[in-house]
């Protein structure tokens, strides 16, 4: 199974975030997906537009395209600082609050 997909110009409908999950601003997100690997993991695009969410992760690993942004971990890890080429890996379960400065893009991978 092949294929491909230009993630930077991949169109996303963006939604309001849900106001139970706004922390600062008006943030929105979008997301696509992409394809999926040989074992059924999802590959896709997500976005979110500039203010501040608390969100619970799912587990999937992640490369930053575009934008900037703080994740801060509720159990007191250490805040992660991305940007573009950025990759993380989240734990599925782990409580984040997103500071998204520049519209964030990642390509990420997530089991099903």
């Amino acid at each position: 199974m092949s294929w491909e997909a230009d993630a930077a110009a991949a169109t996303l409908a963006h939604e309001p975030v849900a106001a139970d999950q706004v922390v600062v601003g008006a943030p929105t997100t979008g997301w696509v997906a992409l394809g999926s690997t040989a074992d059924g993991a999802e590959v896709g695009v997500w976005e979110m537009t500039p203010g501040t969410m608390s969100d619970v992760e799912a587990d999937e690993v992640f490369v930053v395209i575009s934008g900037r942004a703080v994740v801060e971990f509720a159990d007191g890890r250490a805040a992660i600082t991305l940007a573009p080429g950025s990759v993380v890996r989240l734990d599925a379960g782990a409580s984040t609050v997103w500071t998204v400065t520049q519209t964030l893009r990642k390509v990420y991978v997530t089991p099903q």
